[in-house]
């Protein structure tokens, strides 16, 4: 069994559900349209990888979506508990170097997340951190419940909270390049991904002409 897993958490792409900050700017529509290339970018980056892949999707799985991959639905009330949920199964089933990655990430590679998983055969935990605060991986090389509880979720000084009790408890932990998701219309306009996107620029400019 390859010891090594990938888990993408991915939001199920409904109209006015996904990346709703984008969207007070560049509408639902537009949001949508944004969101729905991200998922691309993330699925090309986990194509190829060697280590196995669970997908859990927000709502419902879509068939379509990682057509070869496990799937299945988060499961937990808050972001912490349903990352939990989802690293307790993936220890349980044997895995020993685990990392989780979103799906709103316009410069994920492949290549950041092997090198996630590579940080975990020397490391208890790995983050990549992300622009705001928070961080677009985490892995762990053991289950520990501390990264997911009682954390300020979507706040700006999530990464360094978390990484503050890290060192308190001894745990140890290395952190990856830093890259930014895109969360608002400035964050969309200077991404490359955005800037060499002509389709999507058009269907951006179209909605609002």
């Amino acid at each position: 069994m390859n010891k090594a897993l990938v888990i993408v958490f991915v939001k199920n792409i409904k109209l006015g559900k996904v990346k709703t900050r984008l969207a007070k700017t560049i509408g639902n529509q537009g949001a949508f349209e944004v969101y729905s290339e991200l998922v691309k970018v993330t699925e090309k980056a986990t194509k190829n990888l060697t280590a196995d892949k669970r997908i859990y999707f927000s709502d419902a799985v879509v068939d379509s979506k990682w057509s070869s991959d496990f799937k299945a639905v988060q499961e937990g009330i808050d972001l912490g508990e349903r990352m939990k949920n989802a690293f307790k199964k993936g220890f349980e089933d044997g895995y020993n170097r685990i990392v989780l990655i979103g799906s709103d990430l316009p410069d994920i590679t492949a290549n950041h997340i092997n090198k996630g998983l590579e940080a975990l055969k020397e490391n208890d935990m790995v983050f990549g951190p992300a622009e705001d605060g928070g961080y677009y991986l985490i892995g762990l090389s053991k289950m520990n419940n501390l990264a997911f509880e009682n954390k300020p979720w979507s706040q700006t000084h999530l990464l360094e909270e978390t990484l503050q009790e890290l060192n308190e408890k001894h745990i140890t932990f290395t952190t990856l390049e830093t890259l930014n998701d895109i969360d608002t219309y400035e964050d969309l306009i200077a991404s490359k991904f955005y800037q060499f996107n002509t389709q999507l620029q058009e269907k951006i400019k179209q909605l609002h002409d």
